[in-house]
C-alpha cells in the first residue's frame, strides 16, 4: 500500500507495505491494577523503496485494540471534515447461532485482525490522513506513543455531547445537503442491519440443511452393510453426502468475511453522521456569533439614541435608579464599539471557517461515495459468486450420487 512516509521534519514520498500479521492473547494489569486478558496485534511495516536502493528490514510492533481506538478518536477530532474509516467491531454482532460471540474466540480474533489491517490501509490510502504524524508514529513508535497522542491535547478539542445536541435542535439555517446526508446515513445503517440479519437467518437454515445431509450419509452407509450388489454404490453415495454436509463450515466461514465487509459500511454510517454533527456545530457557532453581534449593535444604538426597543434588565434598572451620566454612557458606547469590532472579525472568521469546512467535507464525502459504491458492488458480486459456487457444488454432489446409484 502506498502512502506518504513522514519523517520528523518533512514528508518524503515512499512506498510502504502495512500488515497486521499476527494476533496474540496476553494477560496483564489494567489502569485499575486488575488482572485482565486481552489481544495484542503485530503491525509490520516495510519500505518498498529506499533512498539508496538497498532493501530495508521490516519494522514491527504490538498494539492493543484500545490503541487503535485512541488513534481513531484523535483523527476524528483533528480531521472533523473527513469520513474517518471505522474500526472493526469490538464484540461480534449479527452472528448466527453456531458462531461464537466471544471476543476471545480464535475465528473472531482472526476476522478482527483482518479488519484492523483494513483500517490501517484505509487511513494509509487517504490523501490527507496518510500524512499525519501521529499515524506515522502509531506504525513506528512502540514506547510512549500514548503520551505523544495525549500531548496533542486532542481530548480538550473534542466537542461535548451536550453542545452537539444543542446544535442539532437549535440551528436555524441548516445546510440541506448535510440534512440529506444524515438521513441517508441513517437509512444506509438500517438497510445494512436488515441485510446482516437476513444473512444470519439464512446461514442458520443453510447450516441445518447441509448438516442434515449427513443423515443421508449415515443411512446409506448402514444400508450398504446389508446389501451385496448395491453395497458399493450406496457406500460411495453416502461418502459424497458426508463431504457435502461437512463443507458448510468452510462456506459459512468465508461468508463471515463478506459479512465483515458489510459491517464496515454499517460503521461508516456513523462516521458520516460525525461529519454532519460537526457541520451543525460549525453552523451553530456561526449563528450564535451573528446573534451576539446583532444584540451588541442594537444595544449600542439604544445607548446612542436613548431609546429602548426591547425589554432589558438595564432598561429596568435605569427606570428604578435613574439615568446614567453622559460620561458613563460614552464609556459604555466605546466599550460596545470595541466589542462590535471584535465580533465582526469573529463573525468573518467563522464564516470563512464554515465555508472551508463545507468545501473540504464535501470533497471527502464525494471521495467516500466513490469508494463505497466500488466496495459494496464488489462485495455483493463476490457474495453472488459464492452462492453460485455453493449451488454448483450441491449439484455436483447429487450428480456424483446419481452416478453411484446408476452403477448399482
Amino acid at each position: 500500500m502506498n502512502f506518504l512516509h513522514m519523517t520528523e521534519n518533512n514528508f518524503s514520498l515512499k512506498k510502504i507495505e502495512i500488515s497486521v500479521s499476527e494476533a496474540e492473547k496476553r494477560t496483564g494489569r489494567n489502569a485499575m491494577n486488575m488482572q485482565e486478558t486481552y489481544t495484542a496485534y503485530l503491525i509490520e511495516t516495510r519500505s518498498v523503496e529506499h533512498s539508496d536502493g538497498q532493501s530495508v528490514l521490516t519494522d514491527s510492533l504490538w498494539r492493543r485494540y484500545s490503541e487503535f481506538e485512541l488513534l481513531r478518536n484523535y483523527l476524528l477530532v483533528y480531521y472533523p471534515h473527513i469520513v474517518v474509516p471505522p474500526l472493526p467491531e469490538k464484540r461480534a454482532e449479527f452472528v448466527w447461532h453456531k458462531l461464537s460471540a466471544d471476543n476471545m474466540d480464535p475465528d473472531f480474533v482472526e476476522r478482527r485482525r483482518i479488519g484492523l489491517e483494513n483500517f490501517l490501509l484505509r487511513v494509509a490510502s487517504h490523501p490527507i490522513l496518510c500524512r499525519d504524524k501521529i499515524f506515522y508514529l502509531f506504525l513506528t513508535q512502540e514506547g510512549n506513543w500514548k503520551e505523544t497522542v495525549n500531548e496533542t491535547g486532542f481530548q480538550l478539542k473534542a466537542d461535548s455531547r451536550l453542545k452537539a445536541l444543542n446544535a442539532t435542535f437549535r440551528v436555524k439555517n441548516p445546510d440541506k445537503r448535510f440534512i440529506e446526508l444524515k438521513h441517508y446515513s441513517d437509512e444506509l445503517q438500517s438497510v445494512i442491519s436488515h441485510l446482516l440479519r437476513v444473512r444470519a437467518r439464512v446461514a442458520d437454515r443453510l447450516y441445518g440443511v447441509y448438516k442434515v445431509h449427513g443423515n443421508y450419509g449415515r443411512v446409506f452407509s448402514e444400508w450398504s452393510a446389508i446389501e451385496k450388489e448395491m453395497g458399493d454404490g450406496l457406500q460411495s453415495a453416502g461418502h459424497h453426502m458426508d463431504v457435502y454436509a461437512s463443507s458448510i463450515d468452510d462456506i459459512l466461514e468465508d461468508e463471515e468475511h463478506y459479512a465483515d465487509q458489510l459491517k464496515e459500511y454499517l460503521f461508516y454510517a456513523e462516521a458520516l453522521r460525525a461529519v454532519c454533527r460537526k457541520h451543525e456545530l460549525t453552523q451553530y457557532d456561526l449563528e450564535t456569533a451573528a446573534q451576539d453581534l446583532a444584540a451588541k449593535k442594537q444595544q449600542c444604538e439604544e445607548l446612542a439614541t436613548g431609546t429602548v426597543r426591547t425589554f432589558s434588565l438595564k432598561g429596568m434598572t435605569t427606570k428604578l435608579f435613574g439615568q446614567e451620566t453622559p460620561e458613563q454612557r460614552e464609556a459604555r458606547i466605546k466599550m460596545l464599539e470595541e466589542q462590535i469590532k471584535e465580533g465582526e472579525q469573529q463573525l468573518k472568521s467563522k464564516n470563512l471557517e464554515g465555508r472551508e469546512f463545507v468545501k473540504n467535507a464535501w470533497a471527502d464525502i464525494e471521495r467516500f461515495k466513490e469508494q463505497k459504491n466500488h466496495d459494496l458492488k464488489e462485495a455483493l458480486i463476490s457474495y453472488a459468486v459464492m452462492q453460485i459456487s455453493m449451488c454448483k457444488k450441491g449439484i455436483q454432489v447429487w450428480t456424483n450420487a446419481k452416478e453411484c446409484f446408476s452403477k448399482m
